[in-house]
């Protein structure tokens, strides 16, 4: 994946991982658009950084994602990398007496078919587009997954599987997919985040993960240091160790 010259699509743009993303990226040389269901975040990112772009957009929504990639592509046609950014974490307890699936749903709508569904509905245009890149988002928690989050945990295992399916599929399309595989940061995605002393500076984590792809275009697989700690549990052989250490944490 070229890092400048691009016009790129981030999901859940306006804050967290996908706003320090999308301005890392705009910072160098690309042109930048900030989706997601918040038009006052997204405003706000544009407002901080002349020449980004917004789109509201939520990929939780089947028809919207339709029409908002329609609209996106109408208006941006040189669009050329999507980076799936956009997740929800929310804590689950199914042994808890009621318990609804309507949460998993939510979950999975958003972490899991909303980049299956905004996919389908550009690659048509990247196929048209040279240096296109399809950006996905895990995590750690793909590879170890925490107790209380299980759905979660799960949208991110489908999410590394899926995009090594997807490489495979377009290795002959010339669009590029990398997975970006963050560990805990220091964000609001789930309550206490920002403040938990376990989780990596939004700052730090950003400025490792622009390194790692300056140092190498071609990776496929977006590995922080901190994250290393999940990601290689089972080739280890420590998996039921960092199982338990990470959920002993909780």
């Amino acid at each position: 994946m070229k890092l400048s010259g691009n016009t790129i699509l981030v999901t859940g743009g306006g804050t967290g991982i996908g706003r320090a993303l999308a301005e890392a990226l705009h910072a160098r040389g690309n042109k930048v658009i900030v989706a997601g269901r918040r038009r006052e975040a997204l405003e706000e990112v544009a407002d901080a950084h002349a020449g980004i772009a917004t789109a509201v957009l939520d990929v939780s929504d089947a028809g919207a994602i339709i029409d908002g990639a329609a609209r996106i592509v109408a208006d941006h046609p040189d669009l050329n990398v999507v980076v799936h950014n956009a997740g929800i974490m929310i804590a689950e307890d199914m042994a808890a007496s009621g318990y609804s699936t309507d949460t998993a749903e939510a979950i999975v709508a958003t972490n899991l078919l909303g980049p299956i569904r905004l996919t389908a509905a550009l690659l048509p245009h990247l196929r048209s587009k040279d240096a296109a890149a399809i950006v996905t988002v895990s995590s750690g928690l793909a590879f170890v997954p925490l107790v209380a989050t299980p759905t979660y945990n799960a949208t991110k295992a489908a999410i590394h599987s899926w995009s090594q399916s997807l490489r495979a599929q377009l290795a002959d399309t010339g669009i590029d997919v990398v997975e970006i595989v963050p560990p805990a940061v220091a964000t609001d995605l789930m309550p206490g985040h920002a403040d938990n002393p376990n989780s990596m500076p939004l700052d730090a984590y950003i400025d490792e993960v622009m390194a790692l792809l300056e140092a190498d275009p071609e990776r496929h697989e977006v590995c922080v240091e901190r994250v290393r700690f999940l990601r290689e549990a089972e080739r280890r052989g420590d998996y039921d160790q960092v199982f338990a250490a990470l959920n002993s944490r909780h």
